[in-house]
């Protein structure tokens, strides 16, 4: 069995939860369906889970559900927006965005009185991606013009982000998650980005800078 994915009874022995509250916390949604991965093997069917996001997933949960409700934390690890607008100042005073991301996304987008969330969500992606100094400055232009204009066909789904590059040459694609995509042998891969994953963060950012 691939080493990226992890058995039912191997998470629920690691992780010390019990076979019903797995499965209440799918019922409520907090652990994706097509995280339930059904193979067969030498004694039937078995349920397996990618092993690194059922994992977090899980320490997520247990850190987080003394403090929220289960459908609050249903909420916070959906992929739609969450509904909130903040100013500029309160987005750079709760250090929710830096201030270099957040002043390279109004060159570039224009000054606004009010940051919804997915404003607030572009430019914490563009931060991600020049902290790894895989991107450019020039590419975040790039960036901030394919959010701007295709990531509103994403909203409420589970989508990635891609930077590729050939002979030099830079693109996005945002594309449905979970979904397989292939290439050129000419052309790299510089950076993929889970952009529910990202959601996740920053609802939780702007969770705990209320508090």
């Amino acid at each position: 069995m691939s080493d990226d994915l992890i058995s039912k009874k191997e998470l629920l022995e690691l992780t010390g939860i019990s076979y019903g509250q797995l499965y209440r916390w799918k019922r409520k949604n907090l652990i994706p369906e097509e995280w339930f991965i059904r193979k067969s093997t030498f004694t039937g069917q078995e349920t397996f889970f990618p092993r690194e996001k059922i994992l977090a997933r899980i320490e997520k949960i247990k850190d987080m559900k003394d403090d929220l409700s289960l459908d609050q934390l249903a909420d916070m690890f959906s992929p739609n927006p969450m509904e909130t607008t903040l100013n500029k100042e309160e987005v750079l005073k709760r250090n929710i965005v830096s201030k270099i991301a957040l002043e390279f996304y109004v060159s570039h987008e224009g000054e606004r009185d009010l940051f919804t969330f997915e404003h607030i969500l572009h430019a914490y992606i563009l931060e991600k991606l020049l902290q790894t100094g895989e991107m450019s400055l020039e590419e975040g232009t790039i960036l901030l013009e394919v959010l701007g204009t295709h990531y509103e066909k994403f909203r409420g789904k589970s989508c990635d982000l891609i930077l590729l590059r050939k002979m030099g040459i830079s693109t996005f694609i945002l594309l449905s998650n979970p979904s397989e995509i292939y290439f050129d042998t000419g052309a790299k891969v510089v950076a993929r980005l889970n952009v529910t994953s990202c959601i996740e963060e920053l609802k939780i950012k702007i969770s705990e800078s209320e508090g």
